[in-house]
């Protein structure tokens, strides 16, 4: 029997109580199908690769190590998501999933704008500004820098403590990104105009960032 490959459909018309399924090989069984339903949106505080935000879908269908990387479909076979436990960590916490959306990863994977920075970061802004002493409304605290990368490359300091705040846990002792290209994250909606002034940059063009950084 030919194979068929499965069509990316729009997570945005996702709603809540949809019905779902999810495939993939949960504690190495292969082949397993969960269903389940859609329970709500989330817009994680985690940024990573080129500064894209974090787009969710929780979801009650059973997810376990495993099916990581494995689709989510719709009721008509479309992919609207994509299971990934290493972005969020425990994934199946009280029996809820946290998915990418398809519209994300298209994004990210064919839009061409983007650009690897291989950094991952969890936004400060609120009350997690003021306890951070941030001098500004929001900044970017480093969480995990890629080897080889060039965030590494730039001397980006990752974290190197967990912490746990408000019942969200991350890593602690990194830099605080507080402005890229004169572009300050106390803006609205910086994160995107910074991909986009980073989208134009050429090969081996320099980078200006302003961090706060404490003592390790």
């Amino acid at each position: 029997m030919k194979a068929s490959i499965a069509a990316l459909g729009d997570s945005d018309t996702v709603q809540v109580g949809d019905q779902v399924l999810v495939v993939g090989a949960p504690l190495g069984m292969s082949y397993t199908l969960s269903v389940g339903h859609i329970s709500g949106r989330r817009t994680a505080r985690k940024l990573y690769g080129g500064l894209s935000t974090s787009e969710l879908l929780q979801t009650d269908a059973s997810i376990n190590p495993g099916n990581s990387g494995g689709p989510m479909f719709d009721m008509a076979g479309n992919v609207v998501g994509i299971v990934s436990h290493i972005i969020f960590g425990e994934a199946g916490a009280g029996g809820l999933g946290f998915v990418a959306t398809s519209n994300m990863a298209k994004e990210l994977l064919l839009s061409g704008k983007t650009r690897w920075s291989g950094m991952e970061g969890y936004m400060l802004d609120g009350d997690l500004a003021r306890i951070f002493q941030l001098p500004q409304e929001r900044g970017l605290l480093v969480q995990r820098i890629a080897q080889g990368s060039p965030a590494a490359k730039i001397g980006l300091q990752p974290g190197n403590r967990k912490a746990t705040i408000g019942g969200e846990e991350f890593l602690v002792g990194g830099d605080v990104i507080l402005e890229v290209q004169g572009i300050s994250f106390a803006e609205p909606s910086a994160h995107a105009k910074i991909g986009e002034v980073l989208s134009t940059l050429a090969p081996g063009e320099s980078i200006s960032v302003v961090v706060l950084r404490g003592c390790r």
